[in-house]
């Protein structure tokens, strides 16, 4: 079979043709070599990885998928069991051990992480691995692990990477080149389904920018009406929206909630603006204009419950007859094998009210039964709003014709601050269904003291630059001299991204060739202060071959 035919035979299973970036990947990938793919929301990268699984299963070689969050890995796991058959599809989490030998297995990266550490016999014959959102190795908490899998891989290995739209794409696939050796770049800017943005203020829903005049090619200026507002809604804070205003214009000043552009940080006693919209009446003018389903992000789980209990108290009902019926049996098949006093403590009285209703949450702490439920019925169309953490935005197919913003700012472990712009697009990108809807809508509910034109700022923006947040950690240098021995350890840091970027910073301030005589030394030097911290504690100790972990598998205190 021919190139082109393999991949006409390929596509055969979407409901849509091909893009050309799509294809070029493809043919990338028979050609032997690994890609990384950069392309918006919602523009269909998985497609690629789907091929790079076809190609495995079709000459029969192991494929690994792997995915940043569980529900992503369950959701991925479920689709390819549809087009293998579930003795060929496995699933490796956290909570879930299914067939785990299989030729084509879903895992979180930290297990295939893991693997790789401990040597695994289930790497025998592995032959591609697809690393879906690979834009996630720039998380500070979780991100080093994808590097780690990167650089850890046997070279055989194909490696498809699969990005979000970012900035140095080509600076990142240089490092991927240089570490895992022929990678070809593929990126798309462009988005299959156009998205509108909208702000929510008071009864309104407002486009966020102005109509353009007819043939203009620059960006169009902010909704002269949204100004206007801003203007009246400063009666009831500050431009900065952090102190409020008070009779004296004094009081005390919420230091750390974002850079205030965004509103939203005043106590609710001084967050008294009419503009401010109820959930219930953004829920209601979403379904007068036919813009449901949707999906309201809020950056608190406790806060997704919240919002489901308010919109029901609200008398919320946007099932028809037959929709509430098929909701119930969805909801029964969940609740099965539960005993009742785990039902009562699990709120399932409320949360069936709710979800018969076209009404639920979704998010980590939501029990995985209940969880799979919202994600069937969302997926079927019978519920209408999902109230859901930032995490639903990982490629997990969910996707919704509109996004609600209630807040630009989140509690990011540290501080509150603002999303940034790659946030932003992640979030709103899961609007507009290809094959499904025409168009898109991201909305952004009102915060007293918001500045429409930081907004236009947020959702323009196009400048995404993934850093690295890869860094020596006592947890990591055992694991890594565990399995490597500490030569080898060594060298796996200097051949990390965060190595390369240290090393391009020193090359564009010598303007030298990149080298070993011209590379910062910061994370080997960090790396050899952990190793003599955890020799002086008893971790590690010093032999004929160098430094060794004295009892492999001992926790660190």
């Amino acid at each position: 079979m021919t190139e082109s035919a393999t991949i006409d035979a390929f596509a055969q299973r979407y409901r849509f043709p091909l893009d050309d970036y799509q294809i070029h990947a493809c043919r990338s990938l028979l050609d032997g070599a690994g890609v990384l793919v950069a392309a918006p929301t919602g523009a269909g990268k998985t497609v690629v990885g789907e091929f790079a699984v076809h190609l495995a299963a079709t000459r029969g070689g192991k494929c690994f998928y792997t995915t940043p969050i569980k529900a992503l890995s369950n959701q991925k796991y479920h689709d390819l069991v549809d087009q293998y058959g579930p003795q060929r599809v496995g699933l490796l989490t956290g909570d879930s051990v299914v067939n785990g030998e299989a030729d084509i297995v879903v895992m979180t990266t930290e297990v295939l992480r893991n693997m790789l550490y401990a040597s695994s016999p289930t790497l025998t014959g592995l032959v591609s691995v697809v690393m879906d959102e690979v834009h996630y190795l720039a998380d500070p908490f979780r991100g080093p692990v994808w590097e780690e899998v990167i650089l850890g891989l046997d070279p055989s290995v194909t490696l498809v990477a699969l990005s979000a739209t970012v900035s140095n794409v080509e600076e990142f696939g240089a490092w991927l080149a240089d570490v895992r050796g022929r990678i070809d770049i593929i990126v798309s800017e462009t988005r299959p389904v156009p998205l509108y943005q909208h702000i929510f203020a008071g009864r309104r829903l407002l486009d966020l920018y102005a109509t353009p005049a007819p043939g203009a090619s620059t960006t169009p200026a902010v909704n002269p009406e949204l100004m206007r507002l801003a203007k009246e809604d400063s009666r009831f804070a500050r431009d900065d929206a952090r102190r409020p205003r008070g009779r004296s214009g004094r009081g005390k000043r919420n230091h750390g909630y974002g850079s205030g552009a965004y509103g939203g940080a005043t106590h609710k006693r001084w967050s008294s603006s009419p503009l401010v919209p109820r959930r219930s009446q953004i829920v209601a003018e979403l379904e007068r204009r036919d813009l449901l389903p949707a999906i309201f992000f809020i950056f608190s789980r406790a806060g997704c419950d919240r919002a489901v209990d308010r919109l029901v108290d609200d008398g919320a009902h946007l099932a028809t007859g037959a929709e509430r019926e098929a909701l119930r049996e969805i909801g029964r098949r969940a609740a099965e094998g539960l005993a009742p006093g785990d039902l009562e403590a699990l709120r399932h009285r409320r949360w069936l009210e709710a979800f018969e209703r076209g009404i639920a949450a979704h998010h980590a702490g939501l029990l995985p039964a209940f969880k799979q439920a919202v994600e069937e019925a969302f997926g079927r169309g019978l519920v209408k709003v999902v109230f859901a953490t930032e995490t639903l935005a990982l490629g997990i197919n969910m996707p919704a014709r509109t996004v609600v913003l209630e807040k630009l700012v989140k509690f990011n472990g540290e501080s509150h601050a603002d999303i940034t712009p790659g946030e932003y697009t992640q979030l709103t990108g899961r609007a507009g269904r290809r094959g499904i809807d025409d168009e898109g809508h991201a909305v952004v509910a009102w915060q007293t003291g918001l500045d429409p034109r930081a907004v236009a700022g947020l959702a323009s923006r196009r400048t995404y630059p993934l850093r690295s947040a890869f860094t020596p950690t006592y947890n990591m240098a055992v694991n890594l001299i565990g399995a490597l021995g500490h030569d080898r350890a060594r060298g796996l840091l200097e051949r990390s991204f965060a190595q390369f970027h240290a090393d391009l910073a020193v090359t564009n301030r010598t303007g030298a060739e990149r080298g070993p005589a011209h590379r910062s030394r910061t994370l080997v030097r960090k790396f050899d202060r952990i190793c003599l911290v955890l020799e002086s504690f008893g971790y590690l100790e010093e032999t004929e071959t160098g430094l060794t972990v004295t009892e492999p598998g001992r926790r660190l205190a």
